[in-house]
Order: C-alpha cells, then sequence, then structure tokens
C-alpha cells in the first residue's frame, strides 16, 4: 500500500515536470517562430509615418500614392497603400454615386451612365505599377530566401563531410570560415529557419566536439561561448523588470537570434544548463506577455469608453467663429490633438473596434467637411492674389535693367509695398514667385547702390577733401561766426559725399557745433544754425526721405510741447492761493515759460522746411 503510494506521488511529480516543460517548450517555440518570421521579412522594417489620408481630396491621395512608390522601397509601404486605396475608393464611390444620381436627374438611363476622370486614371495607373513592383519584389525575395536556404543546407552538408573527415591541422580554420559563410547568409524562408538552425547547431556541437587538436584551445572557445550565452541570460533577466512588455519582448527576440546566430556552442556539461536557464526566462516573459494580453483583453470597455469620449468632443467641435487661416490652423491643432487621444486610448481588436473607428471617422470627416469649404473659398482668393503676384512680378523684372534711376526706384519700392498687402498665394507657387520677385528687386537695387556708391576719381578726391577739412576746422582753437558761416558754404561746395562715405557729415557737424557753442549767440541762434546745416546737408545729398521724417518728427514734438504746457496751465488752475509770489506757482509758470520757448524754436523749424522746393 506505501509502495502504491509512492508510484503515485511520483507519476505526479513526473506528470508536472512534464508539463512544466511542454509549457516552457511552447514558450519557446512561440518566440521562435517569430524569430523566423521577423528573419524573413528583415528588409521590410516600415519607418514612413502614417498620414492623414482620410482628409485628403482625391488629387492629393493620387500625389502622396506616387511619392510612395517612388521614393520608398516597395515591401515598405503595403499598410500606406491600403490606407490610400481605402479613402480614395470611398471618396470617388461617393462622387460616382453623386454624378450618376445628376445623370439620372436629367432623364438619362441608368445603363447609359459613363463617368472617366483623369484623377482615377491616374490612380489606376499608379496602383497598377504599385502591383507589378511589389509582384517582382515578392517574387524575386521567394528566389532569394531559396537560394539562401540552399546555399544553408549545402554548408551543412560541408560541416558533415568536414566532420567526417576531419584533418586535425586544418580542421578548426576550415570551420571558421565555413561559420563565416553561414553568418554571411541571408534569410531563408520561415518555415524553415528553425529546423536549419538546429540541423546546423547539432552539427556545430559535434564538431566542438570532435575537436581534439587543441584542447585547450577548445576549452577557452566554450568558455567565451558560454560567457557570452550567460551576458544573453544576464540581458534576458533584466527585460523581466520592463514595464512595456511589448518591448520586451521584442528585445527577447533579438536575444534568442543573437544565441543562434552569433555565439557558439558550450562543452557538454553546461550545454542544458545555460539553455535551460534561458528558455525558463523565455516562458516567464512569455507568461507576462499572455497576463499582459489577458488584462489589456478586461480593459477593451475601459478603452471603448476613452475613445467614444473623444469622439464626441470632436463632433461637438465649434467652427462657427473660424474667419481666417489661423483660426483653422488653431482648430487643426486642437482635433489633431483630440485624434491622438483616440489613438493613445489604446489599440482594441478589429471586431471591437470598427464600430467605433466608423464614429470617429464620421466626426472627423464632419470636421474636415467644414475646413474644407473654408479653404476652397479661401483657394479662389490665393489664386486671385497669385494673379497679382505675378503682375508684379512681371512688372519688377521688367524694370531689373532700367537706369532711369529715380523712377524706376520709387516704383520698385512701391511694389515692393504692395507685395506686402497682398495675401497668401497657393503653396506649390509660393516660393517661386517669391524667388523671382526677390532676385528682380535685388539685381536692381544692387545695380542702384553700385551706382550710388562707384567712387570716381572725382568722388575720391572730394572725400579726401573734407577729411582734410575737418582735420583743418578741428585744428583752430576759435572761429568767428562769419569764419563758421564760410567753413558751411564751403563743406557743401565741396560736393555731395557717396552713401559709404555720409559719416564724414556727421564728424564735420560734431566740429560746427563745438565751434558754434563759442560763439556769443543766444541758444535759439545756435540751435537753428545747427539745424540749418543738417537739413542743407539732406538737400544737397537729395535725402529726401530724410527730410519727410525730420518734417514728421517736427510736428510730432509740436504737438507733444503743446499737450505738456496744456497740461501746465491746467495744473495752475487748480493751485489754491494760486498768488505770483508763490513758489510752486513761479515754478509752474517758468516750466509753461520754457515750454513757450521751445515751441517757438520747433515751429520755426517747421517753417524752414516747408518753405523749402524739394
Amino acid at each position: 500500500m506505501l509502495e502504491n503510494s509512492d508510484k503515485n506521488v511520483e507519476e505526479t511529480t513526473s506528470n508536472e515536470v512534464n508539463q512544466v516543460n511542454q509549457q516552457t517548450q511552447t514558450a519557446v517555440d512561440e518566440i521562435e517562430n517569430e524569430v523566423a518570421e521577423s528573419s524573413e521579412k528583415a528588409e521590410e522594417k516600415n519607418e514612413i509615418p502614417m498620414l492623414d489620408y482620410a482628409a485628403m481630396e482625391l488629387d492629393k491621395l493620387v500625389e502622396e500614392l506616387q511619392k510612395l512608390i517612388k521614393n520608398n522601397p516597395v515591401q515598405q509601404i503595403k499598410n500606406h497603400v491600403d490606407a490610400v486605396k481605402t479613402a480614395f475608393n470611398g471618396k470617388f464611390g461617393k462622387l460616382l454615386a453623386e454624378k450618376k444620381e445628376a445623370f439620372l436627374a436629367e432623364g438619362g438611363n441608368s445603363i447609359d451612365f459613363q463617368f472617366s476622370s483623369p484623377v482615377k486614371t491616374e490612380y489606376n495607373s499608379l496602383l497598377k505599377d504599385y502591383k507589378v513592383k511589389r509582384d517582382a519584389y515578392y517574387k524575386q525575395l521567394e528566389s532569394q530566401l531559396n537560394d539562401n536556404l540552399e546555399k544553408r543546407n549545402a554548408l551543412i552538408e560541408e560541416l558533415k563531410n568536414l566532420i567526417e573527415n576531419a584533418d586535425p591541422k586544418t580542421m578548426y580554420n576550415e570551420y571558421q570560415k565555413l561559420n563565416d559563410r553561414w553568418k554571411a547568409i541571408g534569410p531563408v524562408p520561415k518555415s524553415k529557419y528553425n529546423d536549419t538552425w538546429r540541423t546546423y547547431h547539432h552539427h556545430v556541437e559535434r564538431f566542438y566536439d570532435l575537436l581534439h587538436l587543441n584542447k585547450d584551445f577548445r576549452e577557452l572557445e566554450f568558455k567565451h561561448n558560454l560567457e557570452e550565452k550567460l551576458k544573453l541570460i544576464d540581458r534576458a533577466k533584466t527585460l523581466l523588470n520592463y514595464d512595456d512588455v511589448n518591448a520586451a519582448f521584442k528585445e527577447l527576440q533579438e536575444l534568442h537570434r543573437l544565441w543562434k546566430e552569433e555565439v557558439g556552442p558550450v562543452d557538454k556539461e553546461h550545454r542544458e544548463e545555460v539553455w535551460g536557464k534561458f528558455s525558463d526566462i523565455t516562458k516567464q516573459l512569455h507568461d507576462k506577455r499572455h497576463e499582459y494580453q489577458k488584462i489589456l483583453r478586461s480593459k477593451h470597455q475601459e478603452i471603448i469608453d476613452a475613445k467614444l469620449a473623444v469622439i464626441a468632443k470632436i463632433d461637438a467641435y465649434d467652427v462657427s467663429g473660424n474667419n481666417s487661416h489661423n483660426d483653422w490652423q488653431k482648430s487643426i491643432k486642437e482635433i489633431e490633438a483630440l485624434r491622438q487621444q483616440y489613438f493613445d486610448a489604446g489599440k482594441l481588436p478589429y471586431n471591437k473596434s470598427e464600430a467605433v473607428w466608423q464614429k470617429f471617422k464620421a466626426a472627423t470627416q464632419k470636421f474636415n467637411a467644414e475646413k474644407n469649404s473654408f479653404y476652397k473659398a479661401e483657394k479662389q482668393l490665393q489664386s486671385d492674389n497669385l494673379k497679382k503676384k505675378i503682375a508684379l512680378v512681371e512688372l519688377a523684372e521688367s524694370l531689373k535693367e532700367s537706369s532711369d534711376w529715380e523712377e524706376t526706384t520709387n516704383t520698385m519700392k512701391r511694389i515692393q509695398s504692395d507685395w506686402k498687402k497682398i495675401g497668401h498665394v497657393p503653396r506649390k507657387y509660393s516660393d517661386e514667385i517669391w524667388k523671382r520677385f526677390k532676385a528682380a528687386c535685388n539685381h536692381y537695387f544692387d545695380r542702384f547702390h553700385a551706382h550710388k556708391n562707384e567712387l570716381d576719381e572725382g568722388v575720391k578726391a572730394i572725400v579726401d577733401a573734407k577729411k582734410a577739412f575737418i582735420d583743418e576746422l578741428k585744428n583752430k582753437a576759435e572761429a568767428t561766426l562769419d569764419e563758421v558761416k564760410e567753413a558751411i558754404v564751403a563743406w557743401r561746395d565741396m560736393g555731395s559725399l557717396p552713401r559709404n562715405a555720409r559719416h564724414l557729415d556727421g564728424k564735420f557737424n560734431k566740429v560746427v557745433d563745438s565751434l558754434l557753442e563759442k560763439q556769443n549767440l543766444s541758444k535759439e541762434d545756435i540751435e537753428m544754425m545747427k539745424f540749418k546745416n543738417i537739413v542743407d546737408n539732406y538737400l544737397s545729398q537729395e535725402d529726401f526721405r530724410k527730410l519727410d521724417s525730420e518734417q514728421l518728427f517736427l510736428r510730432r514734438k509740436i504737438d507733444e510741447t503743446v499737450r505738456d504746457m496744456q497740461q501746465l496751465e491746467n495744473n495752475l488752475s487748480f493751485i489754491s492761493n494760486a498768488t505770483e509770489d508763490n513758489p510752486l506757482v513761479k515754478n509752474v509758470r517758468k516750466g509753461i515759460q520754457e515750454f513757450k520757448d521751445q515751441l517757438d524754436i520747433l515751429q520755426v523749424k517747421l517753417d524752414y522746411l516747408k518753405g523749402l522746393d524739394y
């Protein structure tokens, strides 16, 4: 009776061990199958950003499809092409229905209805081109995978022959070359990947078991491989602490690939032990992933509720106040943020996501319809703006070689100002017409400034003479008023300075100011002499813009002085006991008088400017 009990315990224990081993093997098989599949698709990694194709018009969809096919490997664009197809077929189907409805409304017969569209023709052509390239790629890939399989099988046979006909002197070098060739061979069909590797690895272990040429070397090699596999085990252990289960599982696939492809065998004593540790961690991660997926499934309703809440916000989004491009750009960003919230809420299996997805599409399409209506009107406005800007471009280009400097300069400045007042143009023309306009304006003004700044011998003589004149004037300890006036006239009679030497006018004015301050003149007289000197310089240089600016400055200064003076007079009316000997009254009246004096000078300056004929 006791013996039977012990036997039952042993059988139970044995069954539990077998069950655990079976579960471990299942986990290992699952990840190795995924490694095999990822190996076959090693060249098909897709990092192309997914655009909102559902929001695009037919011509834009065709444009994006053309870019996808032209600019990317065909094996990387399947998901994008499928998304374009879904969006295009939906929009074109709607357009076709509208055209047919209009045809029937005009009395046409349904059987006679036909509709052709250049955009549909181009779309079909691109799709055909894609399919041809895709089929050619996968046909070539299949051929390459099978070719690689033949190469690997051939190498396995070579390895067998190497083992059976081993030459102790050369066998290890020959094996190293063979192993390098094995690593250099590309992927094989995923259905053959694991079997091929196991066969190869089995014979590699046989080779190492039979390698007696140099026992110390073999043990060193085994030790190195053991260290590498223990490192892989340590890396695998760290994955157990990853919060991102999917990232951990992806990394585990890479570790399995390295275990198989990069690290050689270890001695018999450790083979089962290290593989057991690695397999055990694989099972733990496998179980963690399954538990994560189980929890995820239980949260599907939470995800659905979160997505529906976002959809409700998009559906209720108010665009009635959007009257400009900036308004719509702000709304687009806000809707995009809501769309991102929708996707961030989590992923759902297809059978649970389709109904929610359709509601999401309807809500976003509602917004897009409003947006497209605005930009359709905006497009017409931009088209009108384009015509206006092209007219300015053509005018600028027609004037860029002109030598009528005064008239052309005024015209070029005017059209530059007009350009700024015109609104946006279609984006695809914006850069082109701006470059043309900028080039024409720059070309003219480069010529204009070169003309103005060109220093011929006569101009250089004027510059040198005026520099010497400044130095001579600086050295005078004092001068009479008549001498100062004569110096001003002499300076002007020397001629105008070129643009790049007009800083000399400033230096001369400072010397004159210094000499005038030593004269027995009133403050008003000195200030007017200084002012007239500056204004006369502007006149001699025909710098009418500065004269206009000076006049505008004086008008504003007069208005400001009048306001300040009126404020003091107003303040005076509020001072109680405002007798003339009151210190505060005296101070205010002094301030008023100063403003009056300043106002007189400003008015004289303005009258002088207004009296000039320029």
